[in-house]
């Protein structure tokens, strides 16, 4: 694995281009987001997919989500009604996952039984440079143990993976909650999750 100190901020773009060119050669990644670190490949690449699936061994029965660099062309990954869009423009970048009806051009290897995918939007230069730079939207499913615990620690992820992923993009340890997940995907918001960032405008809906 290679591995990369960048600065949370103004991230370092030799590092950045390093981590794109093994996104487009089907590589497989860990990266920051502004909750936990997590496992990325381009969503596009099959093979790629695959090995996170193997990585995460029980994620073929899991939801991942993945990142966009912005709203721009969230239409082209996720059919986006007036509702959705309003709050999402309000809350992202920020520690969210909205769940929203799929569009035709995200495999459907990512879609869930309800034919919906989670998007995520993080408040974290490095994740979201990733993304415009690849030009595609990046898996984002979170770097646990084998015991399904959430790792935190760069130093430690980086001996437990290293011989299972290509390069690894580290910030520093992160503490954070896992994302909010947020169903938009119906008339009426559910929250499925309520972990980092406030959610309450959903309650008065």
């Amino acid at each position: 694995m290679e591995y990369y100190e960048l600065h949370p901020v103004t991230p370092q773009m030799r590092f950045i281009n390093k981590a794109v060119e093994v996104l487009k050669n089907g590589g497989v990644i860990i990266y920051p987001t502004d909750t936990v670190y997590g496992f990325g490949c381009d969503i596009f690449n099959k093979e790629a997919l695959e090995r996170i699936y193997t990585i995460k061994r029980d994620a073929a029965t899991k939801y991942f989500s993945f990142i966009c660099p912005d709203l721009k062309n969230i239409s082209k990954y996720a059919k986006v009604s007036d509702f959705a869009y309003r709050s999402m423009k309000k809350l992202l970048p920020g520690p969210y996952t909205f769940v929203l009806p799929a569009a035709r051009e995200v495999p459907k290897k990512l879609w869930s039984k309800r034919k919906s995918v989670g998007i995520r939007i993080p408040d974290n230069n490095i994740a979201l440079t990733l993304a415009r730079e690849l030009g595609n939207p990046i898996i984002s499913t979170s770097v646990t143990n084998r015991k399904g615990e959430t790792l935190f620690d760069p130093l430690e992820i980086q001996v437990i993976f290293n011989a299972q992923v290509d390069l690894m993009l580290a910030s520093g340890a992160l503490e954070g909650k896992p994302s909010s997940i947020i169903d938009l995907s119906k008339d009426t918001p559910e929250i499925i999750r309520e972990g980092a960032g406030d959610v309450s405008m959903f309650y008065s809906v």
